[in-house]
């Protein structure tokens, strides 16, 4: 069996820059433009210290032209630094917006091209967290919290090289007594953050599947009043989410005794710094600056101890999300395969799958479909049908063999080419909101409402059609709600032959729709261009009576491969063979299929 990825629950949050380094290259020069602003606004706010020592020191020994030239170098700071603080900020805030656009898209576009094993393999409420709930986080990150983390790192560095330049002994006294009782503190709150955040944030993405799955199963729940069980279950792992979520904070409370230590810390440089004047080690502005500076130096920690919570956080939302990019990257795909034709033959050859390593669905299969042929799929309930429409269509993969159209693998053919070539109407039709017309545009080209109206005419569906309110303007609702399930059906065998595929594939389309229904649609696929290869996997004996070939499935392997006789050509309304028909015959087993 194939190895599938999955997510893990806590994403690995080792080297996590390092990974997200792809995504930033395109936005590095932009990226550098906002750090250098970043950082020459708070080089600006670190100089302030310096000049206002320099007026101590000139106020001191009454030398007016330095305390003149101190105050008007501090104007002239402080309006540079308004200036650079407001554009570094937009700067940095747009910029860093842009990295996470692209994230976002690059995460949908995975989603939608992500191999259907893995889809099924997650909670649909899991995927869309990562998706949409990492993603926002992040933004929300970028917008309130990147630029005084940029800001605080920036000038927590030069002014340690500043304080050093002036007195390194004052500099070792007040970072031996705040920096090892800091570090203690910080090391506490890592050691157990990345669980604490990360089991917090697995939880909260539990919850929103459970909650996104209430909604998708809402009808069954309250018919076979299972709702009660259900809201059980989901009591419990909000509980859960609710102590991951107390977990977490208690972790970052931890951070709030650095301010004990920085008060401890000022202390005693006042107490250092007095005794150095008074024995004229150093000036009185020094000691100005120190202090001034201590509380820049002060205010970086406390910054970033705010902000090691909101850290966090973002570094885990990303590792999910970086996870999430990780286990949908599209395989190696030529960009085009120049010769693949528009129409050909579709060949599995001893094609092996299973859901799971220890059973296979399907076992040794061989079947030819050729270009224009028109074939019919039957067999019991978890015979192997709806694997094989998947496999045919390339959205699962054998483990064993290969299926291939004109010749070509297609695991080799590029997504955007294999889905103009190979279609498959599922049994349960997707809808969007909106109109008909805005759901019968969803396909490649988006073809104009001429060419929609050409297409149901060409169909035989024009009565069908003029028949609902408002026509290809009918709203559909939401889900396709203000259709039946049959109409839903035709609409998506319209919009698969807007695709103008060179394979159709049905998959129990007329499983669940009444026979009047059913007949619009076998007589819409009668209808089909001759050189379009049909496949149709249904267990309606009226829908097997119009197609010259039957395929027998059983057990995942290949039992029948017949040409009927007389099949029929068209049908009457209801759908019912012609004379010249079937004439009773039942070759596929139709009275046992599921």
């Amino acid at each position: 069996m194939a190895e599938q990825p999955l997510l893990q629950d806590e994403a690995d949050e080792r080297g996590v820059l390092r990974r997200a380094m792809p995504y930033l290259r395109p936005h590095r020069a932009r990226l550098g433009l906002a750090l250098g602003v970043g950082l020459a606004d708070s080089a600006a706010l670190v100089a302030v210290a310096p000049l206002i020592g320099l007026a101590t020191d000139s106020a001191v020994r009454a030398d007016r032209g330095g305390l003149g030239l101190a105050v008007a170098l501090l104007v002239v700071l402080g309006a540079a630094q308004l200036v650079l603080a407001r554009v570094g900020e937009l700067l940095l805030i747009k910029n860093g917006e842009n990295v996470v656009r692209t994230l976002r898209e690059q995460a949908v576009e995975n989603l939608a091209t992500a191999p259907l094993r893995f889809l099924e393999s997650h909670r649909s409420g899991e995927l869309l967290r990562r998706a949409t709930g990492e993603v926002a986080a992040l933004a929300a990150f970028v917008r309130l919290h990147l630029r005084n983390l940029v800001s605080s790192v920036a000038t927590l560095a030069f002014t340690l090289i500043m304080l050093a330049g002036y007195s390194w002994l004052l500099l070792l006294v007040q970072l031996a007594v705040f920096l090892p009782l800091t570090l203690l503190v910080t090391r506490w709150f890592q050691r157990d953050a990345a669980a604490a955040f990360g089991g917090k944030a697995a939880a909260e993405a539990t919850v929103a599947a459970t909650f996104s799955e209430t909604l998708t199963a809402r009808e069954a729940l309250q018919t076979s009043r299972g709702l009660a069980g259900w809201s059980a279950r989901f009591g419990r792992e909000n509980r859960h989410a609710v102590h991951a979520a107390r977990r977490a904070l208690r972790v970052e409370n931890r951070i709030d005794l650095v301010s004990l230590i920085e008060g401890t810390a000022l202390v005693v440089l006042l107490l250092v710094g007095g005794w150095m004047i008074t024995r004229d080690t150093v000036e009185v502005g020094t000691v100005v600056v120190f202090v001034i500076a201590s509380r820049n130096l002060f205010d970086s920690f406390a910054d970033l101890s705010q902000l090691v919570g909101e850290v966090q956080t973002a570094r885990t939302g990303l590792a999910r999300l970086l996870d999430l990019l990780a286990a949908t990257a599209p395989g190696h795909r030529p960009a085009r395969i120049e010769d693949l034709p528009a129409r050909g033959d579709l060949r599995c050859v001893a094609v092996d799958y299973g859901y799971r390593a220890d059973r296979l669905s399907l076992h040794g299969l061989t079947l030819d479909f050729p270009r224009g042929s028109r074939t019919g799929v039957v067999g019991e309930t978890g015979s192997g049908k709806t694997t094989l429409s998947k496999l045919l269509c390339g959205l699962y993969h054998p483990d064993a063999g290969s299926v291939s159209f004109a010749g070509t693998d297609l695991a080799d053919i590029p997504e955007q080419q294999l889905r103009r070539r190979i279609v498959l109407v599922p049994q349960e039709v997707r809808m969007v909101s909106g109109t008909i017309a805005d759901n019968l545009a969803l396909v490649q080209g988006a073809p104009d409402r001429e060419r929609i109206e050409r297409t149901v005419e060409q169909l035989g569906l024009r009565e069908w059609l003029d028949g609902l309110p408002g026509g290809l303007d009918a709203e559909v609702g939401q889900r396709g709600g203000n259709l039946s399930a049959g109409e839903r059906q035709i609409l998506g065998v319209v919009r698969a032959v807007l695709a103008d595929p060179a394979v159709l594939v049905l998959d129990e389309a007329t499983a669940d729709i009444d026979p009047v229904t059913a007949a619009r649609l076998e007589h819409a696929l009668d209808e089909l261009r001759s050189d379009c290869t049909l496949v149709v996997i249904a267990h309606r004996p009226a829908t097997i009576a119009r197609l010259p070939r039957v395929v027998r499935l059983d057990g995942g392997r290949l039992v029948g491969d017949e040409a009927v006789d007389g099949a029929v050509d068209g049908g009457s309304a209801g759908g019912e063979p012609a004379d010249g028909g079937r004439k009773g015959r039942d070759p596929a087993g139709l009275g046992t299929a599921g």
